[in-house]
C-alpha cells in the first residue's frame, strides 16, 4: 500500500545522528571527535528509536513492519543470499577504496575512530546489537519508506540511496568536510545498488543479510581492539 507521506522520513536518521553527537558535545563539555569512538552505541540508540518509528508509521498506514519492507516468507533462496552477500561486500570495499584515494589519495584510507576501542562488555553485545537494530532499521528506512513508496523508478532508487549513504556522514560526526565528502562516497555506490536490486527483486532479506555481515564485521573489529591491548595502535600505524 503506497503512501505519499513516507518518504519525507529518509532524512531522519541523518538529523539524529546530527543532533546527538552536537548536543553530546555541548553536555559533556567536549568536541564531536571525542565522541566519535562511542559511534556504535549512538548507532544501536538511534537504530532502537528507528525502528519503533518505522512500526509506528507502518501501523498508522494500516501496514506491519513485514509489508511495509515487503517481506514474504519462503520467497528467498540461500544462492540469492550468498551472492548479493559477495556483492555487497565487493562493493563496500571497492567504494571505501575509491573515496580514500579520491578524497586522501591513498586507496588504503580508513578513519581509525570507526574500530576505537570500547568497554569491553559493550563491545560483547555490540556483536548482536549492532548488526540486527542496523539492518532492520537502515532497510526499513530506506527500502520501506523509500524504495517501496516512491512511483517513478530513478526516484525511488536514487532519493533513498542518497539519504542512505548521506546518514553516514555523521556516523560518526567529525566537522571536517573532507571527512564527510570522503563517508558519503565509500557508501552511495553500495546504497545505489542495494536501492536498485530491491526495486527489481522486492525481496529484503538478502540484502538485509549480507548488510548485517558487513556491520558485523565492523564490530568483530571493535571487539578485538577492545579486547587485546595495542591493537588499536598497531591498526593505527598500518
Amino acid at each position: 500500500m503506497e503512501n505519499k507521506l513516507l518518504p519525507i522520513l529518509l532524512p531522519v536518521r541523518s538529523v539524529k545522528f546530527l543532533f546527538v553527537f552536537l548536543a553530546g558535545a555541548l553536555i559533556t563539555e567536549t568536541d564531536v571527535e571525542r565522541l566519535g569512538r562511542w559511534w556504535s552505541i549512538i548507532a544501536v540508540v538511534v537504530n532502537i528509536l528507528t525502528i519503533m518509528l518505522l512500526v509506528y508509521v507502518a501501523h498508522k498506514s494500516n501496514l506491519t513492519f513485514g509489508q511495509l519492507i515487503n517481506y514474504q516468507r519462503g520467497a528467498t533462496g540461500w544462492t540469492s543470499v550468498l551472492l548479493i552477500t559477495l556483492i555487497i561486500l565487493f562493493i563496500g570495499m571497492a567504494g571505501m577504496y575509491l573515496a580514500g584515494f579520491l578524497c586522501y589519495n591513498n586507496f588504503l584510507y580508513a578513519p581509525s575512530v570507526i574500530i576505537a576501542p570500547i568497554p569491553k562488555w559493550i563491545a560483547i553485545i555490540n556483536i548482536l546489537l549492532l548488526p540486527i537494530s542496523t539492518v532492520f532499521a537502515e532497510d526499513g528506512l530506506y527500502l520501506g519508506c523509500g524504495v517501496n513508496q516512491i512511483k517513478n523508478k530513478y526516484t525511488a532508487i536514487l532519493v533513498p540511496a542518497f539519504f542512505y549513504a548521506f546518514q553516514h556522514c555523521f556516523i560518526p560526526f567529525l566537522v571536517d568536510g573532507r571527512y564527510i565528502l570522503y563517508r558519503f562516497l565509500s557508501f552511495l555506490p553500495l546504497t545505489i545498488i542495494l536501492c536498485a536490486y530491491y526495486y527489481k527483486r522486492r525481496n529484503p532479506v538478502p540484502v538485509m543479510i549480507g548488510h548485517a555481515v558487513i556491520d558485523l564485521a565492523t564490530a568483530i573489529q571493535i571487539l578485538a581492539t577492545s579486547l587485546i591491548p595495542g591493537l588499536y595502535e598497531t591498526m593505527c600505524g598500518i
